[in-house]
């Protein structure tokens, strides 16, 4: 298990700046499967064999995300689940982001 996924995620309250530079590519190096986009936002897609499943991983995704208390963007599509994080009061990326990220792949 990684460390990232050892942590919680801490609800953000704004003022803080989005993560840049070194500090972001560092999370993202710990977050391998996790696409970072315009440096805002973290993304996935994940394909499994019927609908059945990706609804079933859909919930458990859910379940994890209210236990964090920080919620992602998800599609659910036959077949496939695709995922957004990011930190919305900031419109960019905090380590929560990448924690619950880390949880995720654990799923």
């Amino acid at each position: 298990m990684s460390e990232l996924a050892q942590k919680n995620c801490i609800p953000c309250r704004g003022g803080v700046p989005p993560l840049e530079g070194e500090e972001l590519a560092g999370f993202a190096a710990e977050t391998p499967q996790w696409t970072v986009v315009d440096g805002r936002r973290i993304e996935r897609e994940l394909t499994f064999p019927d609908f059945r499943r990706a609804l079933d991983f859909t919930n458990k995704v859910g379940e994890l995300a209210e236990q964090e208390g920080h919620h992602p963007d998800i599609y659910l599509a036959w077949g496939k689940v695709g995922i957004r994080i990011w930190t919305h009061k900031i419109n960019g990326l905090t380590e929560s982001d990448f924690i619950l990220a880390a949880k995720i792949d654990l799923l």
